[in-house]
């Protein structure tokens, strides 16, 4: 059975301990921190070693979980130096999430050098491969989210399969793969076994793009993609990816809810 989780970019002014009660108010069981973003409720790769064990123990003692660590990382970086920058920054963020009890952490692609694809999904999947021991001894898979230059699934697979290692899965954003006319029955076939992951975040088109609002509202289907995932045996999390800037007047319970009564719907 799927869950509902929620990533700290709905509600980043929220302490940890407002974004617990939030989770319960509204029943989700997932927290999903954007970290690198500065939001208040603090998990960053720089969090002490207390701090990551007082956060897993609350998660733990509210039955809740941190369920992903979001990352800048992208692992397709045209520049060597950079892309090794990242690859060393994802080997952080493995342990983070190894010692917050979390299992999952989502990567980008990020912007590809021109050519051909094929080259290219292999240097990705090289990125990738250099983390795939420290993610297997921490327990972690390390997730390439379909974003950015990477919206298509059947790349998005190629990558994964290439890697060819447990450790390396998908996140599939439903939104990305539809804003390239992608119906989620091909999405599906590309990514369906491949994906431990979902976010959510429906829109409408104002003025030739994309507007994120809220979910039913819009024109992604998230029901379509979901109810096969789940047919095909998906038990993870339906995180709900609504960016809100810090300081920025927000209604981070009106987001949380709604997506939250949709989702349940769908059941």
């Amino acid at each position: 059975m799927t869950d509902l989780a929620t990533m700290s970019s709905v509600c980043p002014d929220w302490t940890l301990a407002q974004v617990v009660e939030g989770m319960n108010r509204h029943g989700y069981k997932g927290f999903e921190p954007r970290v690198e973003w500065g939001h208040a409720s603090g998990i960053e790769a720089d969090l002490s070693a207390e701090a990551r064990t007082e956060t897993r123990a609350r998660f733990a003692d509210e039955g809740l979980e941190i369920c992903c660590i979001a990352t800048g990382v992208r692992m397709a970086a045209p520049d060597a130096a950079e892309r090794a920058k990242h690859v060393e920054d994802l080997k952080r963020y493995i342990q983070l999430a190894a010692d917050l009890d979390c299992h999952l952490i989502r990567t980008f692609g990020g912007q590809r050098a021109s050519g051909e694809l094929l080259p290219i999904i292999d240097y990705v999947a090289e990125g990738y491969g250099q983390v795939v021991d420290e993610a297997a001894a921490a327990n972690v898979t390390v997730l390439m989210e379909t974003h950015d230059d990477w919206c298509a699934s059947a790349a998005v697979r190629g990558v994964v399969e290439a890697v060819g290692h447990e450790r390396v899965r998908v996140l599939w954003d439903f939104m990305h793969c539809q804003r390239l006319a992608e119906r989620p029955e091909e999405s599906f076939a590309n990514l369906g076994t491949l994906t431990a992951h979902v976010h959510a975040h429906d829109g409408s088109l104002v003025d030739g793009r994309i507007q994120v609002g809220p979910l039913g509202e819009g024109i992604i289907d998230h029901e379509t993609p979901l109810k096969m995932l789940e047919q095909d045996g998906f038990d993870g999390y339906f995180s709900v990816e609504v960016i809100h800037k810090p300081g920025s007047d927000h209604d981070a319970d009106g987001v949380l809810a709604n997506y939250a009564d949709v989702f349940r719907s769908y059941h």
